[in-house]
């Protein structure tokens, strides 16, 4: 499993481009995780783009997780599913997903990584690392030293998220993550492509350093 860079859809940045287009477009430039997330789409939208971006991710190798709908992961048979502090706990979402589907779950402090890592989390998303506009509702930064101790306590990976961008991916790296997840820096850029390809170099020559 290859955790370096997951993108992360949003239809509100995406320059009214698709689920799928963004998707096509960020594989291009080297994502290696697709998360669908669309909180405004209903039921049978989510299922339509759910679809498409499996057959997609399939084709293509990537891994596909669906955000917050256990349902709706399930229902397209993505490869796994994230879930928020606020949405179902990290023990149901495992018992529904079953043993060989991912279940990640977003934390922002150390007892809510050790609680994810012991309700059966294949990995969590340290969250936010940095403001960002994209969750204005999302927990205080964690900073780079709240990542750094989320990651020295769990044996899961740890992917970091929030205000993410070319600017700070190598420092966060280094800081112990094992890939980042990002919507705007990817998402809202106006060559999609790039801005992964770009990313993905970064976190390349990060590894190589730390």
């Amino acid at each position: 499993m290859d955790w370096s860079l997951h993108v992360i859809t949003d239809r509100n940045l995406a320059r009214g481009k698709s689920h799928l287009q963004v998707a096509q477009a960020a594989i291009e430039g080297g994502a290696t995780v697709i998360q669908l997330r669309d909180k405004e789409a209903s039921t049978r939208e989510l299922i339509e783009a759910g679809l498409a971006l499996r057959k997609l991710t399939l084709e293509r190798g990537v891994a596909f997780i669906v955000n917050d709908r256990v349902d709706v992961a399930l229902a397209v048979e993505a490869d796994g599913v994230h879930v928020g502090q606020e949405d179902m706990p990290a023990n149901l979402a495992r018992k529904l997903m079953g043993s060989n589907r991912i279940v990640g779950v977003s934390v922002s402090t150390v007892e809510e990584a050790l609680q994810a890592e012991a309700d059966g989390a294949d990995y969590v998303s340290a969250s936010p690392v940095f403001t960002t506009p994209t969750k204005p509702d999302a927990p205080s930064p964690t900073g780079l030293e709240g990542l750094r101790l989320i990651a020295g306590v769990v044996h899961i990976p740890v992917i970091a998220i929030g205000g993410i961008n070319e600017e700070n991916v190598e420092e966060v790296i280094k800081a112990g993550a094992d890939g980042v997840a990002v919507i705007s820096a990817v998402v809202a850029a106006p060559d999609i492509t790039a801005a992964a390809k770009a990313l993905r170099e970064k976190i390349a020559m990060a590894r190589r350093e730390r």
